[in-house]
Protein backbone atom coordinates (compact mmCIF):
# COMPACT_ATOMS: atom_id res chain seq x y z
CA UNK A 1 0.00 0.00 0.00
CA UNK A 2 1.18 3.51 -0.41
CA UNK A 3 0.86 5.76 2.99
CA UNK A 4 0.68 8.73 1.25
CA UNK A 5 -2.56 7.66 1.15
CA UNK A 6 -3.00 9.20 4.62
CA UNK A 7 -2.92 12.52 6.55
CA UNK A 8 -3.23 12.43 10.48
CA UNK A 9 -4.94 15.06 12.31
CA UNK A 10 -4.16 17.15 15.30
CA UNK A 11 -5.83 20.10 17.06
CA UNK A 12 -3.50 21.54 20.51
CA UNK A 13 -3.61 24.22 22.32
CA UNK A 14 -0.94 24.65 25.38
CA UNK A 15 -0.06 21.19 25.41
CA UNK A 16 3.48 21.10 23.72
CA UNK A 17 4.55 18.19 25.99
CA UNK A 18 2.09 16.38 25.18
CA UNK A 19 1.86 16.85 21.60
CA UNK A 20 5.90 16.27 21.62
CA UNK A 21 5.76 12.55 23.02
CA UNK A 22 2.81 11.83 20.92
CA UNK A 23 4.91 13.22 17.50
CA UNK A 24 7.95 11.00 18.72
CA UNK A 25 5.76 8.33 19.14
CA UNK A 26 4.45 8.52 15.76
CA UNK A 27 8.62 8.86 14.44
CA UNK A 28 7.99 6.02 11.83
CA UNK A 29 4.77 7.20 10.02
CA UNK A 30 6.65 9.91 9.59
CA UNK A 31 9.11 8.23 7.43
CA UNK A 32 6.45 6.51 6.12
CA UNK A 33 5.34 9.10 3.91
CA UNK A 34 1.98 10.01 5.68
CA UNK A 35 0.65 13.76 5.58
CA UNK A 36 0.00 15.39 9.16
CA UNK A 37 -2.03 18.81 9.89
CA UNK A 38 -1.75 19.69 13.26
CA UNK A 39 -3.57 23.01 14.15
CA UNK A 40 -2.16 24.97 16.90
CA UNK A 41 -5.34 27.15 18.67
CA UNK A 42 -3.24 30.14 19.45
CA UNK A 43 -0.66 28.63 22.46
CA UNK A 44 1.60 30.73 24.04
CA UNK A 45 3.75 27.77 24.93
CA UNK A 46 5.69 27.79 21.77
CA UNK A 47 4.00 24.99 19.83
CA UNK A 48 3.88 26.87 16.65
CA UNK A 49 7.90 27.66 16.57
CA UNK A 50 8.32 24.23 17.73
CA UNK A 51 6.70 22.39 15.32
CA UNK A 52 8.08 25.13 12.80
CA UNK A 53 11.41 24.26 13.57
CA UNK A 54 11.47 20.19 14.64
CA UNK A 55 8.81 19.58 12.30
CA UNK A 56 9.08 21.47 8.66
CA UNK A 57 7.76 18.69 6.73
CA UNK A 58 3.94 19.11 9.10
CA UNK A 59 1.41 21.57 7.12
CA UNK A 60 1.09 23.97 10.28
CA UNK A 61 -2.62 25.97 10.82
CA UNK A 62 -1.53 28.33 13.11
CA UNK A 63 -4.71 30.42 14.81
CA UNK A 64 -3.36 34.09 16.15
CA UNK A 65 -6.04 34.11 18.31
CA UNK A 66 -8.64 31.01 19.41
CA UNK A 67 -10.93 29.75 17.47
CA UNK A 68 -12.22 26.33 19.38
CA UNK A 69 -11.84 22.84 18.40
CA UNK A 70 -14.70 22.26 16.07
CA UNK A 71 -13.64 25.09 14.05
CA UNK A 72 -10.25 23.49 13.88
CA UNK A 73 -11.52 20.10 12.93
CA UNK A 74 -13.55 21.34 10.25
CA UNK A 75 -10.61 23.46 8.87
CA UNK A 76 -8.00 20.30 9.06
CA UNK A 77 -10.73 17.59 7.78
CA UNK A 78 -11.26 19.97 4.77
CA UNK A 79 -7.94 20.76 4.21
CA UNK A 80 -7.01 16.88 3.42
CA UNK A 81 -6.49 16.18 -0.08
CA UNK A 82 -5.79 12.17 0.43
CA UNK A 83 -8.12 9.33 0.62
CA UNK A 84 -8.17 9.02 4.38
CA UNK A 85 -7.90 10.95 7.41
CA UNK A 86 -6.63 10.25 10.86
CA UNK A 87 -7.95 11.85 13.60
CA UNK A 88 -5.48 12.39 17.27
CA UNK A 89 -6.16 14.23 20.19
CA UNK A 90 -2.42 15.49 21.34
CA UNK A 91 -2.37 13.11 23.93
CA UNK A 92 -2.89 9.85 22.02
CA UNK A 93 -0.59 7.89 20.28
CA UNK A 94 -0.61 4.09 18.11
CA UNK A 95 0.57 1.20 20.46
CA UNK A 96 -0.54 -1.32 17.45
CA UNK A 97 2.76 -1.85 15.14
CA UNK A 98 1.57 -1.88 11.41
CA UNK A 99 -1.02 0.48 11.99
CA UNK A 100 -1.82 1.75 8.60
CA UNK A 101 -1.57 -1.35 6.80
CA UNK A 102 -4.55 -2.74 9.08
CA UNK A 103 -6.75 0.35 8.23
CA UNK A 104 -6.02 0.05 4.64
CA UNK A 105 -6.68 -2.99 4.05
CA UNK A 106 -9.60 -2.98 6.16
CA UNK A 107 -11.13 0.27 4.08
CA UNK A 108 -10.80 -2.20 1.39
CA UNK A 109 -12.64 -4.68 2.16
CA UNK A 110 -15.23 -2.96 3.69
CA UNK A 111 -16.61 -0.40 1.07
CA UNK A 112 -19.45 0.82 3.00
CA UNK A 113 -17.35 1.79 6.06
CA UNK A 114 -16.96 5.62 5.98
CA UNK A 115 -15.28 5.60 9.74
CA UNK A 116 -13.26 3.25 11.64
CA UNK A 117 -13.28 3.81 15.46
CA UNK A 118 -10.40 2.34 17.23
CA UNK A 119 -9.78 0.59 20.52
CA UNK A 120 -8.53 3.23 22.59
CA UNK A 121 -6.58 2.62 26.05
CA UNK A 122 -7.56 5.42 28.68
CA UNK A 123 -4.66 5.79 31.38
CA UNK A 124 -1.29 6.77 31.81
CA UNK A 125 0.51 3.63 31.85
CA UNK A 126 -0.51 0.62 29.07
CA UNK A 127 -1.55 -2.90 30.92
CA UNK A 128 0.83 -6.19 30.56
CA UNK A 129 -1.63 -7.41 27.88
CA UNK A 130 -2.66 -5.70 25.01
CA UNK A 131 -4.13 -8.28 22.97
CA UNK A 132 -8.13 -8.59 22.19
CA UNK A 133 -10.57 -11.12 20.95
CA UNK A 134 -12.65 -8.52 20.00
CA UNK A 135 -13.76 -9.00 16.02
CA UNK A 136 -14.91 -5.73 14.23
CA UNK A 137 -18.54 -4.81 13.89
CA UNK A 138 -20.90 -2.06 13.11
CA UNK A 139 -21.71 0.56 15.70
CA UNK A 140 -22.89 4.06 16.22
CA UNK A 141 -21.08 6.11 17.49
CA UNK A 142 -16.66 6.69 18.18
CA UNK A 143 -14.60 8.77 20.18
CA UNK A 144 -12.56 12.04 18.52
CA UNK A 145 -9.62 11.20 19.90
CA UNK A 146 -8.89 8.31 17.68
CA UNK A 147 -11.47 7.27 14.55
CA UNK A 148 -10.44 7.26 11.03
CA UNK A 149 -12.45 9.26 8.42
CA UNK A 150 -12.86 7.78 4.27
CA UNK A 151 -12.90 11.23 3.19
CA UNK A 152 -15.29 10.25 0.68
CA UNK A 153 -17.97 10.06 3.53
CA UNK A 154 -16.92 13.49 5.38
CA UNK A 155 -17.49 15.23 2.20
CA UNK A 156 -20.90 13.84 1.68
CA UNK A 157 -22.17 15.71 4.46
CA UNK A 158 -21.85 19.44 6.23
CA UNK A 159 -19.42 20.04 8.88
CA UNK A 160 -19.15 19.46 12.30
CA UNK A 161 -21.82 22.29 13.82
CA UNK A 162 -19.09 24.75 15.78
CA UNK A 163 -21.72 26.40 17.64
CA UNK A 164 -21.68 22.71 19.82
CA UNK A 165 -18.12 24.30 20.87
CA UNK A 166 -16.83 21.17 22.86
CA UNK A 167 -18.85 17.97 22.57
CA UNK A 168 -21.52 15.92 20.42
CA UNK A 169 -20.22 16.57 17.22
CA UNK A 170 -19.08 12.40 17.02
CA UNK A 171 -23.13 12.16 17.69
CA UNK A 172 -23.67 14.62 15.01
CA UNK A 173 -21.37 12.84 12.35
CA UNK A 174 -22.80 9.77 13.19
CA UNK A 175 -26.54 10.49 12.72
CA UNK A 176 -25.56 12.41 9.51
CA UNK A 177 -23.51 9.22 8.33
CA UNK A 178 -26.87 6.78 8.80
CA UNK A 179 -29.15 8.72 6.74
CA UNK A 180 -26.30 8.96 3.58
CA UNK A 181 -26.14 5.12 4.56
CA UNK A 182 -22.54 5.10 5.25
CA UNK A 183 -21.42 2.74 8.53
CA UNK A 184 -18.89 3.44 11.33
CA UNK A 185 -16.88 0.28 12.13
CA UNK A 186 -15.37 -0.88 15.40
CA UNK A 187 -12.08 -2.28 14.12
CA UNK A 188 -10.20 -3.64 17.72
CA UNK A 189 -6.99 -4.62 15.98
CA UNK A 190 -5.48 -1.35 15.77
CA UNK A 191 -4.67 0.04 19.52
CA UNK A 192 -4.03 3.52 20.64
CA UNK A 193 -3.53 5.08 24.24
CA UNK A 194 -5.49 8.13 25.37
CA UNK A 195 -2.35 9.39 28.19
CA UNK A 196 -5.21 10.63 30.63
CA UNK A 197 -5.66 10.07 34.17
CA UNK A 198 -8.96 9.90 34.50
CA UNK A 199 -9.53 10.20 38.35
CA UNK A 200 -7.13 13.58 38.21
CA UNK A 201 -9.46 14.89 35.46
CA UNK A 202 -12.15 14.99 37.56
CA UNK A 203 -10.22 17.25 39.40
CA UNK A 204 -9.30 19.47 37.13
CA UNK A 205 -10.89 23.02 37.34
CA UNK A 206 -12.30 22.52 33.44
CA UNK A 207 -14.24 19.75 35.01
CA UNK A 208 -18.12 21.75 35.68
CA UNK A 209 -17.03 23.25 32.14
CA UNK A 210 -17.30 19.51 30.50
CA UNK A 211 -20.11 18.57 32.45
CA UNK A 212 -21.83 21.81 30.86
CA UNK A 213 -21.01 21.26 27.69
CA UNK A 214 -21.52 17.21 27.55
CA UNK A 215 -24.90 18.12 29.03
CA UNK A 216 -26.03 20.81 26.36
CA UNK A 217 -24.85 18.96 23.38
CA UNK A 218 -26.77 16.32 24.35
CA UNK A 219 -29.70 17.97 24.58
CA UNK A 220 -28.73 20.11 20.99
CA UNK A 221 -28.62 16.67 19.42
CA UNK A 222 -32.14 15.89 21.00
CA UNK A 223 -33.55 19.09 19.62
CA UNK A 224 -31.82 19.02 16.10
CA UNK A 225 -31.59 15.48 15.35
CA UNK A 226 -33.97 13.51 16.83
CA UNK A 227 -37.63 12.76 15.43
CA UNK A 228 -39.98 15.35 16.38
CA UNK A 229 -42.17 12.63 17.98
CA UNK A 230 -40.17 11.61 20.82
CA UNK A 231 -38.54 14.70 21.93
CA UNK A 232 -40.95 16.00 24.51
CA UNK A 233 -40.67 12.21 26.06
CA UNK A 234 -37.72 12.13 25.99
CA UNK A 235 -36.15 15.83 27.33
CA UNK A 236 -37.88 15.49 30.02
CA UNK A 237 -36.95 11.79 31.20
CA UNK A 238 -33.00 13.16 30.45
CA UNK A 239 -33.89 16.54 33.16
CA UNK A 240 -35.49 14.19 35.29
CA UNK A 241 -33.03 11.44 35.58
CA UNK A 242 -30.24 15.12 36.12
CA UNK A 243 -32.37 16.21 38.81
CA UNK A 244 -32.89 12.69 40.49
CA UNK A 245 -29.45 11.57 40.41
CA UNK A 246 -27.04 14.62 41.34
CA UNK A 247 -29.26 17.53 42.67
CA UNK A 248 -31.57 15.55 44.65
CA UNK A 249 -28.51 13.97 46.50
CA UNK A 250 -27.05 17.39 47.00
CA UNK A 251 -25.04 18.13 43.81
CA UNK A 252 -25.64 22.09 43.77
CA UNK A 253 -23.01 22.09 40.72
CA UNK A 254 -25.11 20.08 39.01
CA UNK A 255 -28.00 22.28 39.14
CA UNK A 256 -25.76 25.42 37.81
CA UNK A 257 -24.60 22.93 35.43
CA UNK A 258 -28.47 21.85 34.33
CA UNK A 259 -29.41 26.00 33.89
CA UNK A 260 -26.18 26.64 32.00
CA UNK A 261 -27.55 23.90 29.35
CA UNK A 262 -30.71 24.93 29.46
CA UNK A 263 -30.14 29.10 28.98
CA UNK A 264 -27.64 27.14 25.76
CA UNK A 265 -30.87 25.40 24.54
CA UNK A 266 -33.08 28.39 24.68
CA UNK A 267 -30.42 30.59 22.68
CA UNK A 268 -29.96 28.56 20.14
CA UNK A 269 -33.81 27.35 19.75
CA UNK A 270 -34.04 29.29 15.95
CA UNK A 271 -31.87 26.10 14.73
CA UNK A 272 -34.11 23.34 15.67
CA UNK A 273 -37.36 24.80 13.99
CA UNK A 274 -35.49 24.64 10.63
CA UNK A 275 -33.42 21.28 10.92
CA UNK A 276 -32.27 19.46 8.04
CA UNK A 277 -30.35 17.03 9.68
CA UNK A 278 -33.31 15.34 11.63
CA UNK A 279 -34.08 11.70 11.77
CA UNK A 280 -37.05 9.66 10.04
CA UNK A 281 -38.47 7.29 12.88
CA UNK A 282 -37.70 4.60 11.02
CA UNK A 283 -34.48 5.83 10.66
CA UNK A 284 -33.89 6.88 14.47
CA UNK A 285 -34.81 3.46 15.48
CA UNK A 286 -32.93 1.39 13.16
CA UNK A 287 -29.93 3.38 14.75
CA UNK A 288 -30.69 2.92 17.85
CA UNK A 289 -30.43 -0.91 17.13
CA UNK A 290 -27.09 -0.77 16.21
CA UNK A 291 -24.49 -1.24 18.95
CA UNK A 292 -23.05 1.53 21.12
CA UNK A 293 -20.02 3.16 20.32
CA UNK A 294 -16.85 1.58 22.07
CA UNK A 295 -15.33 4.34 24.05
CA UNK A 296 -12.86 2.92 27.07
CA UNK A 297 -11.15 -0.70 26.49
CA UNK A 298 -9.74 -2.65 29.10
CA UNK A 299 -7.98 -6.02 29.10
CA UNK A 300 -10.64 -8.32 30.39
CA UNK A 301 -8.70 -9.85 33.55
CA UNK A 302 -7.80 -6.14 34.52
CA UNK A 303 -11.38 -5.37 35.15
Amino acid sequence: MSYNQFTILITTKNRIDDLKYTLHQLQDIFRDGVHFIICDDASNDGTSEFLKNSYPEITLISNSVSKGYLFNRNIMLNSVRTSYAISLDDDAHFVSKEALNTLFSYFKLNSTCGLIALRIFWGLQLPEHLKTTEKPRQVNGFVGCGHVWRMEAWNSFSDYPEWFEFYGEEQFAAFQMFKRHWEIHYVPETLIQHRVDMKERKNHKDYITRQHCSLRSGWYLMFLCYPLQIIPKRFVGSLWSQLKRKVFKGNLQALWVIFLALFDVIRHSPKFFTSKFRLSRHEFTLFNSLEESKIYWTPKHEK
